[in-house]
C-alpha cells in the first residue's frame, strides 16, 4: 500500500495517469489519483491488447486482429452520463482497423501517423484502409517479409520524432528461429541503418529514449540497462530479478511492469528469472539515484502486462470502448457534442 500511495502522489504531482495491457486477461488498466493519496484502478475490456500509443488527443491499442483508436476531444466535463464519475478525461472509441493476426507489438504515433512492429511478418509498418499493413523497414539480415515471424522483433523507440530503435530476439532468418536460444540471442537495432548496437541480450523489450540515452529491459534476466547514444557505452543500471516488461516515465521516475511466467510456457521456462516471476504488478524506480522505491502487486488483477504508457494532462482518464452506450450513442463534432438514443432513432424509422 505505501508504494500505490507513491504512485498516487507521483501521477498527482505531475498530472498523469498509466495504463498498462493485459492480454491474457483481455483488457487494459487505467491508473490515476484525484487527491494524491488513493490510488484508483479502471478497467476496460479489449481483446488481447498489447501495444498501446499515446499522442494527444489520440489513443490507439493493438489488440488480437485489430488496431482501436480513441480520442479525447470531447470535453468530460460537459458530459451528462459522466457527471458522476471520476473521470476528467474521456477517450470515446472513434475507428476499428482489421489488420487480422500481425502479433502486434509496440506501437508509436510519429508525424501525426501510427507505426507498429508486426512480430509475425518481422518488420516496422504503417496502416493504410487499403491494407492490413504497409512495410516500412524491416532488419538487413530479413531476406524476406513473410508471415514466418523469424526473428521476434518486438521493440521500438522513438528519438526526433521518428522511430529510431527496435529490439528482437535473435537475428535468424528463419521460420521461429528465435526460439532456440532467447536467453542470449537478443539485439538492439538502429533504424534505418540495422545496425546492432547491443547483441547478446535475454528477451530485450521497451526500448525507451530519455534525453541521450537510451534504456531497455532484459526480461529474460529481470534487467534494465542503458545504452549511451553519444558513446554507444553499455551500463547495466539494476537487476529487478523479475519478468519485467513494459515502461515508461515520468518526473525522474520508471514504471516498470512485471509479469508472472506462465507454467505451460515452454519458451519461457527456459528463462533464467523464471523462479522468481511468481507476482505481477508495477515496479517503481528512481532514475537518478538508480534504487528501487517498491512494488505494486496486482497478481490478484492481472498474471502478465506487455506494455506501459502514460497520460499527460489527465489524472484519471476512461477508455470507452465502441460496446459502451457513451461511445455508441455519442455524436461529436468540433466545440459540441451530442447523445442520440439508437432506440429513439429506430422507433421513429419504424413509424417512418
Amino acid at each position: 500500500m505505501e508504494t500505490e500511495k507513491v504512485l498516487a502522489q507521483l501521477l498527482y504531482d505531475s498530472k498523469s495517469s498509466i495504463v498498462i495491457s493485459t492480454y491474457k486477461a483481455n483488457k487494459v488498466i487505467t491508473f490515476g489519483s484525484l487527491n494524491g493519496c488513493d490510488l484508483e484502478k479502471v478497467a476496460t475490456p479489449l481483446k488481447k491488447p498489447m501495444g498501446i500509443a499515446i499522442y494527444r488527443d489520440n489513443l490507439a491499442i493493438g489488440c488480437l486482429d485489430s488496431i482501436h483508436y480513441f480520442s479525447s476531444k470531447i470535453d468530460a466535463t460537459k458530459v451528462k452520463e459522466n457527471q458522476n464519475k471520476s473521470f476528467d478525461k474521456l477517450y470515446l472509441h472513434r475507428a476499428e482497423f482489421n489488420t487480422s493476426i500481425l502479433d502486434l507489438h509496440d506501437i508509436h504515433f510519429a508525424k501525426d501517423q501510427l507505426w507498429g512492429i508486426n512480430t509475425v511478418f518481422s518488420c516496422l509498418c504503417t496502416f493504410d484502409i487499403n491494407y492490413s499493413f504497409i512495410p516500412k523497414w524491416k532488419p538487413n539480415f530479413i531476406s524476406r517479409i513473410v508471415p514466418e515471424d523469424r526473428c521476434h522483433l518486438n521493440g521500438l523507440a522513438i528519438r526526433d520524432g521518428m522511430p529510431k530503435y527496435a529490439t528482437a530476439l535473435s537475428k535468424t532468418d528463419e521460420k521461429e528461429g528465435w526460439r532456440d536460444n532467447i536467453n542470449e540471442s537478443g539485439i538492439l537495432m538502429e533504424i534505418p541503418s540495422s545496425r546492432i548496437l547491443a547483441d547478446g541480450l535475454s528477451m530485450p523489450h521497451s526500448p525507451l529514449v530519455i534525453n541521450d540515452a537510451l534504456y531497455l529491459l532484459e526480461s529474460g534476466v529481470g534487467r534494465l540497462i542503458k545504452l549511451d547514444l553519444n558513446t554507444n557505452k553499455i551500463t547495466k543500471i539494476f537487476d529487478f530479478k523479475r519478468f519485467v516488461r513494459g515502461m515508461t516515465y515520468i518526473n525522474g521516475t520508471l514504471i516498470i511492469g512485471m509479469s508472472k511466467i506462465r507454467k505451460t510456457s515452454k519458451t519461457f521456462n527456459k528463462l533464467e528469472v523464471r523462479d522468481h516471476a511468481d507476482i505481477s504488478g508495477l515496479i517503481l524506480f528512481n532514475l537518478q539515484f538508480s534504487q528501487m522505491i517498491g512494488e505494486i502487486d496486482l497478481s490478484e488483477l492481472v498474471d502478465e502486462i506487455y506494455d506501459v504508457k502514460h497520460f499527460t494532462d489527465s489524472l484519471m482518464p476512461g477508455i470507452v470502448p465502441k460496446e459502451n452506450s457513451l461511445s455508441a450513442e455519442r455524436i461529436t463534432m468540433p466545440k459540441n457534442s451530442f447523445r442520440v438514443k439508437r432506440k429513439e432513432v429506430e422507433k421513429k424509422k419504424d413509424k417512418t
